[in-house]
């Protein structure tokens, strides 16, 4: 937490203290408040019939954003879902809490495999992969994308196994080289072969072409062949977000989207994409942003 202290779009941790009790000692978190959760939002935005879409872009652009963020950090979160994605929703800002499963990811460190709620675990953790990448939080954000759309879970397996069914449905049965990239020591391999739901059968009529086309670079079975979250940005699916004077349909501004902090705009530098996720009027940035910077306190909590 003291490490992702001072992200727009991570929940600030403003203090932490020990607490002894008859029990043990309990650590204690003092976080800034954002009085909802993404689950509560969309069921309230639900009972207008569907999520409007620019509520998703704001929403899943800043999850994604959350992302880049602590990966380019080695950290991966490892419980990505609606619970954990707190919204104001008199701003729209959305923050991403709840680091208690969270780790910094060692290559050739093992790690556990039975990790992340259920509805939003990556395959290779089903097939029970130990060293896996922070591709995994990228299937669960893929996954709160596709509830968002569908007002209801993709993959809402009873347990485990049936949660990979669930996958396969929609997927399509994974090919033995689909399963050694999620874990090249899987030794059991499908004898039948299920083909998969076209993308237009899942999602209504209706849905953008660039949102399907997002959701299929995000729910990869392969993990090294996920969109990374900072590349994601600059998917056409945010276009709407960057155009000049864009704004909520209540005529109020959106969320700060474009305050980059300098280590980020390093890593858009990096990818040859800051032209694409800065918008026009953003453009005119210090030149010394893209430089490393020692990191600055946080200002008080208002």
């Amino acid at each position: 937490m003291k490490m992702v202290v001072n992200h727009p779009n991570v929940c600030r941790l403003i203090d932490s203290f020990n607490e002894a009790t008859k029990d043990g000692v309990y650590l204690n978190l003092v976080l800034e408040y954002v009085p909802k959760n993404l689950f509560q939002i969309s069921q309230y935005l639900k009972t207008k019939r569907s999520v409007p879409m620019v509520f998703i872009k704001l929403y899943v652009y800043q999850m994604l954003r959350s992302l880049a963020f602590i990966h380019s950090l080695g950290i991966c979160h490892r419980d990505i879902k609606p619970q954990n994605l707190l919204v104001n929703p008199d701003t729209h800002e959305l923050k991403l809490c709840d680091f208690g499963s969270a780790k910094v990811l060692t290559p050739g460190e093992p790690n556990v495999s039975y990790i992340c709620s259920r509805y939003y675990r990556a395959p290779e953790l089903i097939f029970d992969a130990k060293e896996y990448t922070p591709a995994i939080d990228v299937w669960s954000a893929g996954c709160v994308m596709a509830e968002l759309m569908l007002g209801k879970p993709l993959f809402a397996g009873e347990n485990g196994a049936d949660q990979l069914i669930e996958i396969i449905r929609v997927l399509g049965t994974p090919s033995r080289d689909d399963i050694r990239a999620m874990n090249p020591s899987y030794k059991e391999f499908p004898i039948s072969t299920i083909p998969p739901l076209p993308w237009n059968r899942v999602f209504p009529p209706s849905t953008p072409s660039n949102a399907i086309d997002l959701i299929i670079k995000l729910l990869c079975y392969r993990p090294m062949a996920r969109l990374d979250p900072f590349e994601a940005l600059a998917h056409a699916f945010f276009d709407e977000l960057r155009v000049p004077g864009a704004c909520l349909p209540d005529g109020k501004p959106f969320p700060p989207l474009f305050n980059f902090l300098p280590s980020e705009l390093a890593i858009a530098e990096q990818k040859h994409i800051i032209d694409i996720i800065l918008p026009a009027q953003h453009k005119q940035v210090p030149s010394n942003w893209l430089e490393p910077q020692a990191s600055t306190s946080q200002a008080p909590l208002q």
